[in-house]
């Protein structure tokens, strides 16, 4: 960010009297496009594609680290950096093909497994990059996509870098099958594996890059400076900053919700500054050990006013069964469909099930709790009062051929 925008976003902070100066540039979900702190990963990333300035294909990767690590800002950058700056000044990468172009064109292609769960998702996702016309959304077929992909790489100047971000996530495409999806093309594809740990069978020389945690150092770095353009000018304390990069050990995911959280916080109460109890109800919220807050956003829409739902009623105590009545009562669902969905998400790790105390000789009944930032969901969500959507085989109808069914209170 050059210092004319940051004159100009402090002068709209002091016009507008808000404390969140722009949600973007705060939000947790956001990535910058160029990560705070990770030269050195970059620098090792950019060696294993060295073989793209020669215009050839670099051999697969694997690119490994713990939650909020940045593995997918790191990825994203560097791929967006390499389209950006190589594609225009240059034809040995590019994102499009140039009327006429008879020299090589790679494209780097980032497909994020928490939004792509299908083969046809995939190669619509791929195309769209690839591709100088729009790809449809439906009217087509799988197999008709995978051959517009095979006729596009088909000529020995096109090539394409493809990274699978989250190929270790529940309900994810694997980096196996996405192996498999470009078999028809393989000549033409190197591929990038995203996660928290490599693919199966990863061969040990295979190349892998590993990100670590952030240090403190690093971490204080990336709240100072998304509360620098994300809030208004001294609303957050260097030593709020500090306190806040030492409880998220690491972890700038946590962190960052944490921050948002608590400007969320703020702004609702008017406030100029944040808070200590701003600051410690908004990492209250952060669940230890939970899951990135996107996880819950990229669920369908129905999915996820059903949580916002769940976060209003306050299941902590409360069995399942009744939990989705309460929920079922708020929304044009029926009380299976809802315990479905909860059922499902806790099969994701969106929600955990948590056991409560047992009633006479039956199976102890369970509660389910959020394992991603509620404060930061809400604000950042669909409208819990907006009108219900039927997607992704939400439909009412399909409750009873699920799985699980009407299951009784007393499951776990």
């Amino acid at each position: 960010m050059d210092l004319q925008e940051r004159i100009a976003r402090r002068r709209s902070a002091h016009q507008g009297r808000e404390i969140v100066v722009d949600r973007d540039h705060l939000s947790p979900v956001v990535h910058r496009a160029e990560p705070v702190g990770r030269g050195p990963v970059l620098e090792r990333l950019l060696d294993e594609f060295e073989p793209v300035f020669d215009s050839e294909l670099p051999p697969p990767i694997a690119v490994d680290g713990p939650a909020g690590s940045g593995t997918s800002a790191i990825v994203t950058a560097l791929f967006d950096a390499l389209n950006e700056r190589l594609g225009e000044s240059t034809r040995t990468i590019g994102t499009t093909t140039r009327a006429g172009s008879m020299g090589p064109i790679t494209w780097f292609v980032y497909v994020d497994g928490r939004r792509v769960e299908s083969a046809f998702a995939f190669y619509r996702t791929v195309l769209s990059v690839l591709s100088t016309e729009s790809v449809p959304a439906s009217g087509v077929g799988t197999d008709e996509f995978r051959e517009r992909l095979r006729d596009r790489l088909d000529r020995p100047n096109h090539r394409a870098v493809i990274a699978l971000d989250h190929h270790d996530e529940p309900e994810t495409l694997s980096y196996g099958r996405v192996r498999d999806l470009l078999e028809p093309v393989d000549g033409s594809v190197s591929t990038v594996a995203v996660g928290q740990t490599v693919p199966d069978r990863w061969d040990d020389e295979q190349p892998t890059v590993s990100v670590p945690d952030y240090r403190h150092h690093e971490l204080v770095d990336i709240v100072t400076d998304r509360a620098s353009t994300g809030l208004a000018a001294g609303a957050l304390a260097h030593e709020s900053a500090r306190e806040l990069a030492t409880w998220a050990e690491g972890n700038a995911h946590d962190a960052l919700a944490a921050l948002f959280g608590a400007g969320v916080l703020a702004n609702a109460e008017g406030s100029d500054r944040l808070e200590s109890h701003h600051l410690e109800t908004a990492r209250a919220d952060v669940p230890d050990n939970g899951v990135h807050l996107d996880r819950a956003l990229a669920l369908s829409e129905t999915r996820q006013r059903v949580l916002l739902d769940l976060i209003a009623v306050d299941s902590t105590d409360t069995p399942i069964r009744d939990v989705a009545t309460k929920i079922a009562d708020r929304s044009s669902l029926t009380t299976g469909t809802v315990k479905r969905f909860l059922y499902e998400l806790a099969d994701r790790g969106v929600i955990e099930r948590v056991p409560l105390p047992a009633n006479g000789s039956g199976r102890r009944p369970s509660a389910v709790v959020p394992r991603f930032p509620t404060i930061a969901f809400r604000a950042l969500g669909p409208d819990s009062n907006g009108d219900e959507t039927e997607a992704d085989g939400a439909s009412e109808g399909e409750a009873a051929e699920t799985p699980h069914g009407d299951l009784p209170d007393s499951s776990p």
